[in-house]
């Protein structure tokens, strides 16, 4: 029924916006933005209608949970970096229906995962910055994920996206586009030297790792790649524990995913994390490699719907 046009990781880093204002920042992230701005020209091309956005800025403790509110409208400014995102407008819709949907089928395939339709919620910046390059006309509706996991399993959110995957190809009349919306390394610059590494990584062992996985990435070295995936979200100081690359993966297939990704905007520092935009080609799957949930088969698991 259902069509996955499109799947990327992508970069949020907040000196895209800097990028924007008079200044000395000014123009110093226009590649980022380019890369933004392919990724949707090749959405609308496929006729996408809804960006489905693993955000690494959204913290959960429990759950997975889906931001899927009739619109979003308001004016944003970080907690975390306030001097680099102050009031930043955004207006996009949202799309209930398909939230809600995700959440279900994600929920029957063992992966907990509640939908937020009517909510005062606001989407953090890792769904805002790209809605702000990707979608300034409001093409597209979005949902975003919670993809800063803070106590679950890489394994769950790889079943999650192809949980998400099966919900769209079996069940949505529609075309959608997935995000993973993250760095690669995450090791931010130590206080007050944040200028002096502001286009560096911060350690030449983070930079040498997070190439070696760009080149996995381009050769196709998917079932290596996810092997060392708990090793590197940890060591590697991946950004939220890389739950938006596992959800991003198993969208694609996990292990068993075939293609080589496409980078549009070559590996760069920034503030001391790593970063980029890349394109992975959504191939045919069975879900074979697809590992089982782990939480749900936990001795002494109830469903949230018994606990509220």
């Amino acid at each position: 029924m259902g069509h996955v046009a499109l799947a990327a990781k992508i970069t949020h880093v907040p000196s895209m916006y800097l990028s924007e204002l008079d200044g000395p920042r000014k123009g110093s992230r226009q590649d980022a933005i380019d890369g933004h701005l392919e990724i949707a020209r090749r959405c609308k091309a496929e006729g996408v209608d809804t960006l489905i956005v693993f955000d690494t800025h959204w913290l959960v403790n429990a759950n997975y949970h889906l931001n899927c509110a009739p619109h979003f409208k308001g004016s944003y400014t970080s907690n975390e970096l306030p001097h680099f995102i102050s009031n930043l407008a955004y207006d996009f819709p949202g799309n209930p229906a398909l939230g809600q949907l995700l959440a279900r089928v994600c929920s029957d395939a063992g992966v907990e995962t509640l939908a937020h339709p009517a909510t005062t919620l606001a989407p953090e910046y890792g769904t805002l910055v790209p809605m702000r390059y990707m979608n300034a006309d409001r093409r597209f509706k979005a949902i975003s994920v919670s993809a800063l996991c803070m106590a679950h399993y890489l394994n769950d959110s790889a079943r999650l996206g192809w949980a998400m995957r099966r919900a769209v190809e079996d069940h949505y009349d529609g075309t959608v586009a997935f995000l993973a919306s993250g760095s690669l390394s995450h090791r931010f610059a130590q206080n007050g030297l944040a200028p002096e590494f502001a286009f560096k990584v911060w350690s030449p062992l983070l930079e040498t790792l997070d190439r070696q996985v760009v080149r996995m990435w381009q050769n196709a070295e998917w079932k290596a790649f996810c092997e060392m995936l708990p090793e590197y979200a940890s060591k590697g100081h991946g950004e939220g524990f890389m739950h938006d690359t596992a959800m991003l993966l198993g969208v694609l297939g996990w292990s068993a995913y075939d293609a080589p990704a496409e980078v549009i905007t070559p590996y760069f520092g920034a503030s001391g994390t790593g970063q980029i935009n890349a394109v992975f080609p959504v191939t045919p799957q069975d879900g074979r490699a697809i590992p089982r949930a782990v939480a749900s088969a936990a001795d002494g698991y109830t469903s949230i719907a018994t606990r509220l």
